[in-house]
């Protein structure tokens, strides 16, 4: 059994155990603000999927200080990662993206700088931006792509074509940031071929992928269809299978930096068997041993 863990990318890279530092940018939306929609993507919840991230009102540093004291309160951790995690973080004026970059990314125990974004929200003075701070910190760009599938895409309400994509990579790619893609499993509509098809096509484009669990949320426009029958969640047994055969068909350099997700439990609607995340992270170790599972055996 095999798989590159992020756990293993980060010791081999920095030398010793990483955290991730959730900070807030207080940023919004194109698919909220009105400038492609207002009712954002089908599944996202108010917060922007931010729920664990820190308050918008504090500043960066003092976000970052509060989330290492709480860290070192149950670890001797001495490096993290600051991560722009809820909205769209590169959505603003370029002189507010700059000076909340170089706030996050210029104390020393800060080793990489990790920003949360979509595909269409990396405008030329962006991608320069970026690759001026990934001179001196590493840059990681996390792109909310989810699946390939147009009908798919257009059912969450994802707001731009894949080709949105191929074109954000390859920006990207010319100024050496690291490229991590966020995939959802079990999306309605879709069949395991389907998932398994996304996630060989960001596996490609990638160093890295996260690998998510549809969660159906209080107060989206999801739960309103999942109320009405029009889909069903997976069940673990269900989940476990199709993440193991995604394991297999991606490429075995591909950091793998999430395997589940997890959701909160004050939204969550359904998978409730998602939010006992011991029992989820046992199954599914014990399943990539049963099967032997090992990263890139089925890539081609």
């Amino acid at each position: 059994m095999y798989y590159y863990s992020l756990n293993n990318y980060l010791k081999s890279t920095f030398g010793e155990k990483v955290y991730k530092i959730s900070l807030n940018g207080g940023m919004t939306c194109p698919n909220r603000d009105g400038k492609i929609d207002t009712r954002g993507c089908i599944f996202c919840s108010r917060g922007g999927s931010g729920e664990f991230s820190a308050d918008s009102c504090l500043p960066v540093s003092q976000q970052i200080e509060q989330a290492k004291q709480r860290i070192r309160a149950k670890s001797d951790c001495q490096k993290f990662i600051a991560y722009f995690q809820p909205f769209t973080n590169t959505y603003a004026d370029v002189d507010y993206l700059r000076k909340l970059y170089y706030e996050a990314a210029m104390p020393d125990e800060i080793v990489a700088l990790s920003i949360a974004t979509r595909p269409d929200c990396l405008s030329d003075e962006v991608i320069s931006l970026l690759d001026e701070i990934n001179r001196f910190k590493p840059v990681w760009i996390e792109l909310g792509l989810q699946t390939i599938h147009k009908r798919t895409a257009e059912y969450i309400r994802r707001g731009y074509e894949l080709g949105v994509y191929d074109e954000a990579v390859l920006k990207l790619k010319s100024i050496g940031v690291n490229i991590i893609t966020h995939m959802i499993i079990g999306l309605p509509y879709e069949t395991k071929q389907d998932i398994l098809q996304s996630v060989k096509y960001a596996g490609e484009r990638s160093n890295g992928i996260k690998l998510q669990l549809l969660h159906v949320l209080k107060d989206t426009d999801l739960l309103t269809d999942y109320n009405n029958g029009v889909f069903e969640t997976l069940t673990l047994e269900e989940y476990v299978d199709v993440l193991c055969d995604c394991i297999e068909i991606l490429p075995p350099d591909v950091v793998i930096h999430r395997l589940t997700g997890d959701g909160d439990k004050k939204l969550l609607v359904s998978p409730m068997w998602s939010a006992d995340k011991k029992r989820v992270l046992n199954t599914i170790n014990k399943t990539f041993r049963e099967r032997d599972v090992t990263q890139g055996r089925l890539y081609k």
